[in-house]
């Protein structure tokens, strides 16, 4: 039974109301400060809230602590520590300082660097991020942390997102101060994740080492019913999967994690959950959070969730939505349009400015949500293409219309709907439909960028969204700063319109899977970098270098080393597959295949030796069989020595594009033979689950 909701949220959270009570007053308002306005926290103030957060802590069972943090592995790392220290008559005391706190030394040399670090240059840092609340997990109290290398360089994902946040914000309240908004000190973006997933029954997957080692399976034959009939969207959950919400729900609102939506999803097996906006460095934290705790909870359903981008060949794969917005510290959404949004001036420069950041760093949108599982899915009818463009609907793209024309917008009022059944209550139709299509989409007050693969971090698109927005307005900082106030509303319209002429062919709002949007697409100019060895080399292009070190998110040397890491991880990912799939021929699907064609032989034999019949559709049977034995080895012998190729490859990018331009397509060729036998064989043949056993028993 589910206590009270509001008395179980955030209960494993040291949040403001824990630090109102266990805080002295002036040690509360000092790290409020420091939360709020980004300013020093000093080591008194540190001490303090140590001592609170530790007896806090024990409260809630922990005897241990950590500094948590996203290194660029892609997963979240831990390093824990006890509260104990000795004493002198041989007892113990939980002691917790201000500088344990706030600062930690994890090996720095044993994660990814691209080469900031030599592997004998180990030291490393952690700090304390004190915007991002500490929480209780598995009697550990975990502090949210950045990590650095010994000389300073960022080895996270956390420090450049909070480096962009605080970029953005700078520039975004110079604009509202010539603007005439003042009042307003400080700017942050919100984000709301949506999260896709599968669930699968634990036992199966344990038998599929595809699964296992690369979260998809690089074998099977589609199932007799996939997605077609669409009947799992929506539908009613089964009890095994509304049991497992409602207990990850439970769990992630114990953490302070705002789920606030669960359904099932298109594809049979997928679901999906959507929080509460938070603010971008926790709302990063609690997908982090989010994940981790999704396949913990499974495990203890008897399940596992895989949150591959795309884990069944056939169906839809897994997205994750990062829905993201803008906000003043006086409570105003930046993109809100209000009632009137041609006449909301507010509202039309940021939305300019987005769509200029967008069309100008389109390259950097997509590298964002680049990565060898999230290649499967765009540009399939369940994705976005890789061409980055923005839908507005009709009512902004009217506005904006007006503008570049210099003629008016009368607006529409709101009609109202009227389904036609006497009993239902009319409601107000919004003035623009949705367009899910769009890997950029404006949705009332935020947009969406749709193009994420459901494992990617959040960090990643919101660092590049916030500092190329950051971009736009400090250029449009420096074309107002010296006009005139009685001047300042004719500038600004001219500002919006020539803003809007220059950047308005990223802006579609039509079918985004069509093939026709692909081709007005290239005749428009947007890039479309299909694959991720084709756009990850635009992290190094010269004006994505400028526009990264003029706001101070990245150096030189840190962009070039997610530049190597990226193309190493992509190039470890797919030889992982490739070496998967060969060993799951050669151990599993040849020898189950060997064995039934020798079953099959032997009572063709002997039919014929006891009723002295042709048996002519058994023996083709053997011979479909031989055949089909023959091709998946002569094809699996090709993908086993183009990978040793591969090995032996020196240069990053060109090993990353063999992968995949030669490998890929080997490991496709071999699933399509083995696929094709697979479906005439027996469903205990094989040693591992079909889609059929996977996907319809959860």
């Amino acid at each position: 039974m589910t206590k009270n909701i509001p008395e179980l949220y955030g209960s494993q959270v040291f949040n403001d109301k824990v630090m109102r009570e266990k805080l002295p007053k002036d040690i509360y308002k000092a790290l409020r400060k420091t939360i709020e306005n980004g300013t020093h926290l000093e080591l008194d103030v540190a001490n303090s809230v140590a001592v609170a957060m530790k007896e806090w802590a024990v409260e809630q069972g922990a005897t241990h602590f950590t500094h948590w943090f996203q290194p660029m592995t892609g997963f979240t790392a831990e390093k824990h520590d006890s509260f104990i220290s000795p004493a002198d008559n041989g007892q113990i005391l939980m002691e917790f300082s201000g500088k344990e706190l706030v600062k930690g030394e994890p090996d720095a040399s044993s994660f990814p660097s691209g080469g900031l670090r030599a592997t004998f240059e180990a030291r490393g840092y952690t700090d304390w991020d004190p915007t991002s609340p500490a929480f209780v997990k598995d009697g550990t109290l975990y502090i949210p942390t950045a990590f650095c290398s010994y000389s300073g360089e960022a080895l996270d994902k956390k420090t450049p997102l909070l480096r962009s946040m605080d970029a953005l914000s700078r520039e975004a309240v110079k604009v509202l101060h010539l603007l005439g908004h003042t009042e307003v000190t400080g700017v942050t973006t919100t984000v709301g994740p949506e999260q896709e997933y599968f669930l699968i029954k634990k036992e199966d997957y344990a038998r599929r080492r595809d699964l296992v080692f690369t979260g998809r399976t690089l074998l099977g034959a589609q199932p007799p019913k996939g997605q077609e009939m669409e009947d799992h969207y929506f539908g009613s959950l089964k009890p095994c999967v509304s049991a497992y919400m409602h207990d990850l729900d439970e769990a992630l609102w114990k953490l302070g994690i705002p789920a606030k939506t669960k359904h099932n999803e298109v594809a049979p097996a997928q679901h999906e959950l959507a929080p509460v906006y938070s603010t971008t460095n926790v709302a990063a934290d609690h997908n982090q959070l989010t994940m981790e705790m999704m396949k913990r909870i499974a495990e203890k359903h008897g399940l596992v969730c895989l949150l591959h981008e795309k884990p069944f060949n056939g169906i839809n794969g897994s997205g994750k939505h990062n829905n993201w917005s803008i906000s003043t510290n006086t409570g105003v959404n930046l993109l809100d349009p209000g009632r009137t949004p041609a006449e909301n001036t507010q509202f039309l420069v940021f939305l300019v400015a987005v769509i200029k950041a967008v069309d100008e760093y389109a390259d950097l949108m997509r590298l964002s949500a680049a990565s060898a599982g999230n290649d499967h899915r765009l540009g399939a009818n369940e994705a976005p293409p890789a061409v980055v463009s923005i839908f507005l609907g009709d009512e902004l793209t009217a506005v904006l219309k007006s503008i570049e024309e210099d003629g008016s917008f009368t607006g529409q009022d709101k009609e109202q709907m009227n389904i036609g059944a006497t009993v239902l209550p009319h409601f107000a139709k919004d003035t623009t439909d949705r367009n899910r299509t769009s890997p950029f989409a404006f949705t009332g007050n935020k947009f969406e960028f749709r193009m994420l693969g459901s494992a990617i971090s959040v960090a990643n698109p919101n660092i590049v969204l916030n500092t190329a927005v950051a971009e736009s307005l400090s250029q449009f900082y420096e074309t107002l700063k010296d006009v005139p106030a009685d001047q300042m509303e004719t500038a600004v319209h001219t500002l919006v319109k020539d803003t809007l002429s220059r950047h308005k062919r990223v802006i579609f709002n039509g079918n985004g899977y069509s093939d026709e949007w692909i081709d007005e697409a290239a005749r428009r100019g947007l890039p479309n970098l299909k694959s991720t060895p084709d756009v990850l080399p635009c992290l190094i292009a010269e004006k994505n270098r400028n526009l990264f070190t003029r706001h101070h998110i990245f150096t030189e040397p840190e962009i070039y080393s997610r530049y190597e890491i990226l193309l190493e991880n992509y190039s470890k990912t797919i030889h992982i597959e490739a070496r998967t799939l060969t060993d799951m021929v050669y151990k599993d699907f040849l020898p189950s295949l060997l064995a039934y064609t020798d079953q099959v032989a032997c009572t063709v034999a002997n039919l014929k030796s006891v009723v002295n019949l042709p048996c002519t559709k058994e023996l083709a049977l053997v011979t479909t069989l031989s055949q089909g034995y023959g091709e998946v080895t002569e094809l699996t012998e090709k993908l086993a020595a183009d990978t040793a190729q591969a090995e032996s490859m020196e240069d990053a990018l060109e090993k990353a594009h063999f992968y995949h331009d030669t490998i890929l397509p080997d490991m496709e060729a071999v699933r399509q033979a083995a696929d094709s036998i697979e479906s005439l064989l027996p469903a205990d043949a094989l040693p591992y689950p079909g889609y059929s056993d996977m996907l319809f028993y959860v």
